[in-house]
């Protein structure tokens, strides 16, 4: 009798389309791979499209090192009505005519909305307050204010505008993780006095992951989604400096010992033996101590 094929493991990157929600791409991309052991590094609302890095079997592990990276979006912003949400879904609060905007207006209100700034989430965001996420407490009708919280916005770009009544702005935004796309909507919209909120949005990239030519997460292949994963050392390698080991070196880090670490090796690096992902690893002076290891074989098999 045959033996079966391995379980996967692996970094899935796809491009969730609008009007699923994320927890619906990751359940396809658990029946396209045939395993149940699937999750994600950040969520996208129904409404955007784009970017998801999904872990599968023990790479799920990796996912705690990919959550802070960075991001690049593509949006749409409306300036000339505010919202319940910041976005086209929410009910209108408040329309003001923006015939007067021009695209030489938002220069001056956006370069402050760049940089180290201070942003208040979106009420209806994912954040928990006293235990409940705030969505839920808007939801039941309850008053939400979140305070402001530290984000990097590295670029707040124009691309296109069309001027209008109710005027629309083609935007790109470079930004740190934590950043919300329609909190800056909102407060572009306030900066010039006609209210904004988000009509489109589309993540683009992950850190150094990008959409282009990921899958689209609702038309997986039924057979062959395995080899659309990045394998673990490839994808650890492009988020970390990586520390490559002998078999010595492997074989104590693969025990969870602290091993030897060479000059030069520094900081939190990914530990690779071969082709193999051995494990991410923290050097200490002239030591190398594992923070996240990743069975192999037998191990990995149960893991799974």
């Amino acid at each position: 009798m045959p033996d079966a094929p391995p379980a996967p493991d692996g970094i899935l990157l796809v491009d969730k389309p609008q009007g699923i929600t994320s927890h619906t791409a990751v359940s396809r991309a658990r029946r396209a791979l045939g395993t149940r052991k699937v999750g994600h590094a950040g969520t996208l609302d129904p409404m955007a499209t784009g970017l998801l890095i999904l872990g599968v079997g023990p790479s799920t592990r990796l996912l705690t090192h990919m959550v802070g990276l960075d991001k690049t979006y593509a949006a749409t912003i409306a300036l000339g009505a505010a919202t319940s949400t910041d976005d086209a879904e929410g009910d209108v609060t408040s329309t003001a005519d923006a015939s007067h905007l021009s695209g030489d207006d938002l220069a001056a209100p956006m370069a402050r909305l760049t940089g180290d700034i201070e942003q208040v989430p979106s009420s209806v965001s994912a954040i928990k307050v006293d235990g409940e996420r705030a969505y839920a407490r808007v939801r039941a009708g309850e008053q939400v204010e979140l305070r402001a919280r530290p984000v990097t916005v590295a670029r707040f770009e124009a691309l296109a505008f069309r001027p209008g009544p109710l005027a629309e702005v083609d935007v790109v935004v470079d930004c740190s993780s934590g950043t919300y796309i329609r909190a800056l909507a909102r407060d572009l919209g306030a900066a010039l006095g006609v209210g904004g909120h988000l009509t489109a949005l589309r993540r683009t990239r992950i850190g150094p992951f990008d959409v282009e030519g990921a899958p689209i997460a609702d038309a997986l292949p039924e057979q062959g989604a395995s080899g659309l994963l990045l394998t673990p050392a490839e994808a650890a390698s492009r988020i970390l400096p990586v520390a490559l080991l002998d078999d010595e070196r492997a074989a104590n880090l693969a025990s969870g010992r602290r091993t030897v670490a060479l000059e030069g090796e520094s900081g939190i690096v990914a530990a690779v033996h071969g082709d193999r992902l051995v494990g991410i690893a923290r050097i200490d002076g002239r030591r190398m101590l594992p923070v996240t290891n990743f069975p192999t074989g037998a191990a990995a098999e149960g893991a799974r």
